[in-house]
């Protein structure tokens, strides 16, 4: 057992720390503020062929791990970027792995290359507004149509679908009471977002105000079958490829804004001094800071169980899932308490932490609430009786 990383791993950590380096606090701030997608960042991620560190190398990927993957993620997160930086790159890490695992070889040549590239944008339709996490109960529709499909329906909480060319998307083409199994019926596509026939509607939302979320309205949008990924009605498996890597790059990013906030706490805290004394000699200050790294380490150490578990091709839901529970709390918390250590200059924009807090409820929410995951590890750990 080795809790060390390779020295290539060591590489990617510092490589993309420097470029990180170049997107600042000001950067993020007027990204945040102008609620616009962090173009200079994304193309910076391209251009240094960091899109594509999961992908297989003959589509121009560099056919790393997972671990890999999250130590990337991980490392854009922890450098004040957030889930502004994150998330602007997030499905091109690890999104198209379903067309990697489903796609045929024509597929991956057509699709991969230019995602990898930075010159395709893609956003992820598969939540709904009545389905909520029962993905098996969505209803947006794919009729086929001689050699296309014809879908009409709406997805909700579709992230850069503002700026997205293309759209991995999730629909029925069984109607449920029609199928034998309740994974049967759905079908996954990976097809031009074509805006005639999809309205794109923004959220307003609380924070990563830079990465767009939407609802997405379709109305007739047709796509043609050699967009399918797998076999008609069995999307729900090929989606499934994806949940477990999702899972631990999330929990990689929430641990991520934690080190940065609690990073920011500390220094605060060294230099703030009231009543003659920095406040970080009181230990009212150094108690919460010093449990928010315990968290934030054991929670790092369960992400990367789940990476080399996935890595080596072994079960990792638990792993997975517990990682992503763990990261999330262990992140936010410390963010909360980094707004708490600056006082009132918490609450102030220009040291970064509010941001932070505000982007460190994302992974507690998405993709998927920390109840469920507790309700899925009493199942499946404890052998406790399904509770939904």
């Amino acid at each position: 057992m080795d809790f060390a990383f390779t020295p290539d791993q060591e590489a990617i950590r510092e490589h993309v720390g420097r470029l990180c380096a170049r997107f600042g606090d000001a950067y993020w701030m007027a990204r945040d503020r102008d609620a616009t997608f962090p173009e200079e960042f994304y193309r910076a991620m391209a251009e240094g062929n960091w899109l594509g560190i999961a992908m297989p190398e003959e589509y121009g990927g560099a056919g790393l791990g997972i671990t890999e993957a999250a130590i990337l993620m991980q490392a854009v997160a922890e450098s004040g970027a957030a889930m502004s930086g994150a998330s602007a790159i997030h499905i091109n890490i690890f999104g198209l792995h379903p067309v990697v695992v489903h796609g045929t070889a024509e597929q991956k040549r057509r699709m991969l290359p230019p995602l990898i590239a930075g010159e395709d944008k893609a956003c992820f339709g598969v939540t709904e507004p009545d389905a909520g996490l029962n993905t098996l109960a969505i209803s947006t529709r794919a009729e086929k149509r001689g050699d296309r499909y014809v879908v009409n329906g709406q997805k909700i909480w579709t992230s850069t679908a503002q700026e997205a060319n293309r759209i991995l998307l999730l629909a029925r083409t069984t109607p449920a009471d029609r199928v034998a199994r309740r994974t049967d019926g759905l079908t996954l596509f990976y097809t031009t977002l074509d805006r005639a026939h999809a309205e794109v509607r923004l959220i307003h939302k609380m924070g990563r105000h830079a990465v767009d979320s939407n609802m997405v309205f379709f109305s007739g949008m047709e796509i043609p079958e050699e967009d399918r990924i797998g076999e008609e009605g069995q999307g729900f498996r090929a989606i499934l490829h994806g949940l477990n890597p999702e899972r631990i790059l999330i929990a990689a990013e929430a641990i991520g804004i934690g080190r940065v906030a609690l990073a920011r706490a500390a220094r605060y805290a060294r230099e703030r001094v009231v009543f003659g004394r920095p406040i970080g000699q009181n230990q009212a200050i150094q108690h919460p800071l010093a449990k928010n790294w315990a968290e934030l380490e054991a929670a790092n150490l369960m992400m990367l169980k789940a990476a080399s578990l996935y890595d080596a091709g072994s079960e990792c839901g638990a792993e997975a899932n517990a990682a992503k529970y763990l990261g999330a709390e262990a992140g936010w918390h410390a963010a909360e308490q980094a707004v708490m250590t600056h006082g009132g200059m918490g609450y102030a924009q220009e040291y970064q932490v509010e941001r932070y807090l505000r982007e460190a409820m994302i992974p507690r929410l998405a993709p998927i609430s920390p109840q469920l995951i507790l309700s899925y590890l009493a199942e499946r750990m404890l052998g406790l009786p399904k509770s939904y």
